[in-house]
């Protein structure tokens, strides 16, 4: 392709629907390129509850299209990626003041049959009196249901699709702001701004997975006036130093209807969240509020003995979630499903805009969105990513010890703990990473947490990361573990690779 010939399609934003949608289309054929104003899955994308699900509390709403198609793909993406997704058993006690025992059941009978479970165990009624997950809670609970759902994490899940669309061919631009995109004789003239520098692309097609950015891209860079397509809903979340030993999560129903997660997170914490509240302002600047610490620590201590204060407090973040506006009048009823929106057409230039989604639907979301493609520019290749792996997931849903078993065996003289770190975030790929080193004194520098400057570069080249927190809370979580003078040296240690 020269310079100046045309792309088939151009995608804004590096959030995980975007990063999908390229992935998809790279694979099948067309020419690719995205761009991310910021770090890939540095909005939303990164600020989620981390599951892989069905949404419990969707049934409730009758959003059962959204339920199916989410309970299918949680094997679909335990496959494709079985070191950054894996099953969890959720706990839900029976509150006798809340919801009556026998719509609990009638919901999760629901839940186990909408979305042709093969590998997840079914439901089960615990009695909380004898059960380990009963220890943490208050006596008053004697009866709970476990059931399944994944855990996924998020920004490398994000990474991971920007990665193989890149292998297949997709060119990805972090740190990169669409300027304009304007269609002129039936393509999109894009101009592209980065670090001061702007560059114009020319494009076939467009998709527009800004997330709660797709109205200002509407507004701004395609100028158009009035675009209001997005409800935008902060949920922010707390990680508390950990809150019990055992490796089930809970999912606790509140007066107000709501319900909240209390997960196991990181070895060392536990996440609680989330919240629903309507947000007006910079998705950006977007932090937990003193009235939602407040909410998350008061509805978890309704159902832990031990009350949970700010003094256990480790991180909080918070994020928006760009639900398409259809008018519902609370924020928790606004629908969770995707819309696609297909303006234009070949002879004029079309575009795709894309408005909500959830982490567990994003590839249905991008097949979705390829056929909308197709309509345009002409079918490629065939739909593939069902049966696809991402980088480092090659191997079976199941087969994560084995893995770990045979990364000790020729690793020995790393311990268990790093070792099942790097498979958890690099999967196979972790032998890239760590290649001939056979201590980790090897590595290189050794910035605390774990974290050594092989990593650091690995990142840096085959994961567009720029910045520490690109690192810290991106690509790993290692900023909740590493002190303040180990930040600053990776600092440094990246300022003088970006030299």
């Amino acid at each position: 392709m020269s310079e100046n010939s045309p792309i088939d399609l151009f995608v804004i934003g590096g959030g995980v629907n975007g990063t999908g949608v390229a992935r998809d289309a790279a694979g099948r054929g067309y020419s690719v390129m995205l761009a991310e104003m910021n770090d890939l899955a540095s909005g939303t994308s990164s600020a989620a509850t981390k599951l892989v699900h069905g949404g419990l509390r969707y049934l409730e709403h009758y959003e059962f299209r959204l339920v199916h198609e989410a309970l299918a793909e949680r094997e679909v993406l335990w496959a494709m990626a079985p070191h950054i997704i894996w099953p969890l058993r959720f706990v839900l006690p029976h509150h006798k003041g809340l919801r009556p025992a026998f719509i609990l059941r009638t919901g999760l009978a629901l839940y186990d049959h909408l979305g042709g479970r093969r590998l997840l165990p079914a439901t089960k009624t615990l009695d909380l009196r004898k059960d380990v997950t009963g220890e943490p809670l208050k006596p008053e609970f004697k009866r709970g249901f476990e059931y399944s759902d994944c855990w996924v994490d998020d920004a490398r899940l994000v990474a991971l699709n920007a990665r193989d669309a890149a292998d297949r061919g997709a060119d990805i631009r972090v740190g990169t702001r669409v300027v304009t995109a304007r269609r002129e004789n039936g393509q999109w003239q894009i101009t592209l701004e980065k670090n001061g520098e702007r560059e114009d692309i020319t494009a076939r097609m467009l998709v527009n997975a800004a997330g709660p950015w797709v109205d200002d891209v509407i507004i701004g860079a395609m100028g158009k006036n009035g675009a209001k397509n997005v409800r935008l809903v902060k949920g922010s979340h707390i990680v508390m130093h950990k809150l019990f030993e055992h490796d089930r999560s809970y999912i606790f129903q509140n007066a107000d209807g709501r319900i909240i997660f209390a997960i196991p997170y990181e070895h060392d914490y536990t996440l609680i969240g989330t919240t629903d509240q309507d947000f007006e302002g910079d998705p950006r600047s977007v932090e937990i509020s003193e009235d939602e610490t407040d909410y998350l620590l008061r509805a978890a201590s309704e159902y832990f003995e031990k009350p949970l204060t700010r003094d256990g407090i480790a991180w909080t973040y918070s994020g928006v979630r760009p639900l398409f506006d259809d008018g519902a009048s609370a924020a928790q009823e606004a629908t969770r499903d995707y819309v696609l929106k297909l303006e234009g057409d070949r002879a004029t230039g079309a575009v795709v805009n894309v408005f909500g989604g959830k982490l567990t639907t994003y590839r249905r979301l991008a097949e979705s969105v390829l056929e909308k493609i197709e309509s345009v520019l002409g079918k490629r290749g065939p739909a593939w990513t069902a049966e696809s792996k991402l980088p480092g997931g090659e191997f079976a849903p199941k087969a994560f010890d084995a893995e770990l078993r045979r990364l000790g065996k020729d690793y020995p003289g790393f311990n268990k703990a790093l070792l099942n770190r790097m498979l958890r975030q690099y999967g196979t790929r972790a032998r890239q990473l760590l290649g001939d080193a056979q201590s980790p004194e090897a590595l290189g520098e050794h910035f605390g947490a774990g974290l050594h400057a092989r990593e650091v570069d690995f990142l840096i080249e085959t994961e567009w990361a720029r910045k520490p927190d690109d690192i810290l809370w991106r690509r790993t979580k290692l900023g909740l573990k590493l002190d303040q003078a180990g930040k600053d040296r990776l600092d440094a240690y990246m300022q003088t690779k970006a030299a």
